[in-house]
């Protein structure tokens, strides 16, 4: 329906036919043949920065290349007065005088007919061609569409999303965690996109997709989450009944068992790594480098993580426990917002990334040696997550008592994992773009924080969320409050979530 396309589309096929976009498909999209890979390898850069990444465009005017995240792509269409572009990831169109990306029919039929060249070329099977669905409006969204046909967007000061969760009955701990998991942009778009299918009566999975729709409904009442926390004391039964339960605990048990219902049941089966939306986000990988005394031979090993949990000052199994201040920086928080770290030495390096050295009563049997020797350990980041958690251990339970560590802990709005990556070293090898693109998806933002108030016995949970880039609210059960930068960052937090800032967006 040539009402609801992109005018400007159709002004540009008037005067140039639809062959631009075919060749651009072609030979810079998809590349279904050996001789459009090589174009593609050989002119697919940013005229600018000489970039291969940032979201390459391609002009649909005339031959130029520009990257979407530098804006090169938007000032060359000003100085030029060239309207429209094609990404050359997916092939989509924008279109600068709309300012969003745009649809054709019959260039969509191009894409498909060359992404089912690549399936030939590539001796994949045509049920791949599932994975790019073509999609028909119905007679009933086409009406919707017309009575609307501007894009909604949503404004600044919008509160889609904001809503109050009932406590059950000291379920603050599930609240906050929830609100955390609502404000994901990439788990929000999953379970708003309907994107799992089952037949059971009763699905964890379902009933958190149930719990995504509600929030975006519009609806300003508190929603009241009691199927969700039956499923949950079903399929986690330490976590069952009315007692005061651990947030942190609970953010592991619910990745846990989001994990287990959406899991690839046969990539396990062959041995692959899973690939579900929880993994995606929220894994990370441990690098634990073992070094012998005696011969310098390294053993290496990887381990997953959901989160990264800090030791705190005053705490009695930390190593600086003697310091106990009222206000303090974790050893090993207060460096990472710092970008001075990447110089810093082993005494300035954050405790959890310093090498540790394995005394004479830990000898490990080196493998390059072959003997047991005396050796160090040291403990770096070899795969970030997209959403990076932080748990700073405020209960303590010792066998003289257990108690909470009420510390305030200073926290960074953004984040730079960059000097505890196990790759940093390789670093000054590389060209200044591709430093520059290594060192940009290791930055983070903060979007949520839950705190506790109160004591070991009597205490609540609360949560900061971020609704926009610059507003954040106090989610205090039902209650929503607005609250400042200020009040972020001087709570006392518990679990810190931070976001990668390249894949971030409202």
């Amino acid at each position: 329906n040539n009402s609801l396309e992109c005018p400007h589309i159709n002004l540009f096929k008037e005067t140039n036919g639809i062959e631009p976009f075919r060749i651009t498909q072609k030979w810079l999209v998809h590349c279904s043949t050996v001789e459009a890979r090589q174009v593609r390898a050989r002119s697919c850069i940013c005229r600018v920065c000489q970039s291969y990444g940032g979201r390459l465009h391609t002009c649909l005017h005339c031959i130029y290349f520009g990257c979407y995240e530098r804006q090169h792509i938007h000032k060359h269409a000003r100085d030029s007065n060239h309207y429209l572009a094609m990404d050359l990831s997916f092939g989509q169109m924008y279109c600068f005088l709309c300012q969003d990306y745009v649809y054709d029919k019959e260039v969509e039929q191009y894409a498909q007919k060359e992404w089912a060249k690549v399936c030939r070329f590539n001796g994949w099977s045509e049920s791949l061609l599932s994975t790019l669905p073509y999609w028909e409006p119905t007679g009933t969204e086409l009406e919707y569409l017309k009575l609307n046909p501007k894009r909604r967007k949503i404004a600044a000061d919008s509160y889609v999303g904001l809503r109050g969760l009932v406590n059950l009955g000291n379920t603050c701990f599930m609240n906050c965690i929830l609100q955390a998991f609502v404000h994901t942009p990439m788990l929000r778009d999953y379970f708003l996109a309907e994107r799992h299918e089952c037949d059971k009566e009763q699905c964890l999975v379902c009933e958190m997709t149930r719990l995504f729709q509600k929030f975006y409904a519009g609806e300003k009442t508190a929603y009241i989450p009691f199927r969700l926390l039956h499923l949950v004391w079903t399929n986690a039964r330490h976590l069952a009944g009315y007692e005061q339960q651990d947030a942190h605990e609970f953010l592991i048990a619910a990745l846990d068992l989001l994990h287990q219902h959406l899991m690839d049941e046969d990539s396990n089966e062959r041995g692959n790594p899973c690939d579900c939306i929880i993994d995606q986000i929220f894994t990370g990988g441990w690098q634990s480098d073992v070094t012998c005394q005696m011969c310098g031979g390294v053993s290496t090993t990887i381990d997953p993580f959901w989160d990264i949990s800090l030791d705190l000052p005053g705490s009695m199994s930390s190593p600086w426990h003697c310091m106990s201040p009222t206000q303090a920086s974790v050893p090993g928080m207060a460096g990472l917002g710092s970008p001075t770290v990447n110089g810093a030495n082993d005494q300035q390096r954050p405790m959890f990334t310093r090498p540790e050295h394995l005394g004479s009563s830990a000898k490990i049997k080196c493998s390059s040696c072959h003997s047991y020797q005396e050796s160090t350990k040291q403990l770096t980041l070899n795969k970030l997550p997209i959403v990076c958690c932080f748990h700073l251990k405020r209960f303590e339970h010792t066998n003289k008592a257990r108690r909470k560590i009420p510390t305030y802990i200073s926290f960074p709005m953004d984040l730079d994992l960059s000097p505890f990556m196990a790759s940093r070293r390789s670093v000054n090898t590389r060209d200044e773009t591709s430093v520059d693109d290594a060192l940009k998806e290791n930055k983070y933002s903060l979007f949520a924080v839950v705190n506790h108030l109160g004591s070991l016995q009597s205490g609540h949970y609360s949560v900061y969320v971020r609704q926009h880039r610059d507003q954040w609210f106090r989610c205090n059960d039902s209650t929503i409050l607005k609250a400042s930068v200020h009040d972020v960052l001087h709570s006392e937090a518990y679990l810190l979530f931070y976001h990668k800032q390249y894949l971030e967006y409202d």
